[in-house]
């Protein structure tokens, strides 16, 4: 199968998808300039110029028993020569301790690997996840709620976003983003500026909150670059303890260009790498860190 050809197969499956899961939130492109890089190659019919690789994320209620409906997230990195070799795939759950989550991912690859090599496969893994998933939750961790009250299960998901626009200048927006991350009690940060860059690190729910927020003021470009779920099966404390940062802070670097609106981008990546985070300088503007 040839390179446009593997290309237009990523793009029609994530069409399917896209028919087969239509709920809010059920089918989430977290790479909206990934999906525009593929489309784009597609229409020039060359791969020039392809730089990140295709990521969504497929969300799926099952029921793990007779009163637990649970999501379960199938986190989907399609690499460029997807379907000739397996896309990459972690199934997640807030009800999955760490070692089940392991075992459970490692059996679906073993799967994909034995009956859909070369391939289009995703509908496979979500069908496999479907019927599997109640094999992997330990009864003592299903909820059971006690007759007549709501119990919401504890988000025990660390969740990181990593977000670009084309700029952030709007004081009232970087007023609003500060404001937000602080109600939310979020930690990260937001580098004004063209382009702008903001990380917002806590629960899941406050996270997407955060996102659904900013999303609908008006942007030029605004996209989540790269996102991070990471569960957890012990207390809050413990994910407190894989922040990457202590606080949510404006950072502005020094700046330069015609307008000065241009943030140092050698200060962003030793920032960066001085969080633990120097690898998301390349997803971000296509370059090492050194």
């Amino acid at each position: 199968m040839l390179e446009i050809e593997q290309a237009e197969a990523q793009l029609s499956e994530l069409d399917l998808l896209a028919s087969m899961f239509p709920g809010e939130n059920e089918l989430i492109v977290n790479d909206q300039l990934a999906l525009a890089e593929l489309k784009d190659c597609i229409e020039k019919r060359t791969m020039e110029g392809r730089s990140s690789k295709v990521y969504f994320t497929i969300n799926m209620n099952l029921h793990v028993s007779e009163e637990a409906l649970v999501m379960f997230s199938l986190a989907c990195i399609l690499p460029f020569k997807y379907p000739a070799v397996l896309p990459e795939i972690t199934v997640r759950s807030v009800l999955l301790s760490r070692s089940q989550q392991t075992q459970m991912n490692t059996d679906l690859t073993t799967y994909l690997q034995k009956n859909c090599l070369g391939d289009v496969c995703i509908l496979n893994a979500t069908d496999w996840v479907r019927e599997h998933a109640s094999c992997y939750v330990s009864r003592d961790t299903t909820p059971s709620p006690a007759p007549g009250s709501t119990v919401q299960p504890v988000d025990l998901i660390l969740t990181r976003l990593w977000i670009y626009s084309h700029h952030i200048y709007n004081k009232y927006k970087r007023k609003d983003i500060l404001e937000w991350a602080k109600e939310l009690s979020l930690s990260g940060f937001s580098m004004p500026g063209k382009p702008g860059v903001v990380c917002v690190e806590g629960p899941q729910s406050a996270c997407e909150e955060f996102w659904s927020r900013l999303r609908k003021l008006n942007w030029k470009r605004i996209l989540i670059r790269h996102r991070e779920d990471i569960p957890f099966d012990v207390t809050n404390d413990e994910m407190e303890k894989e922040r990457k940062f202590s606080v949510f802070e404006e950072k502005v670097f020094s700046v330069n260009g015609a307008r000065g609106n241009h943030m140092d981008f050698g200060q962003l990546r030793q920032f960066l790498n001085a969080k633990g985070c120097g690898g998301v300088f390349q997803m971000f503007f296509g370059v090492e860190g050194q």
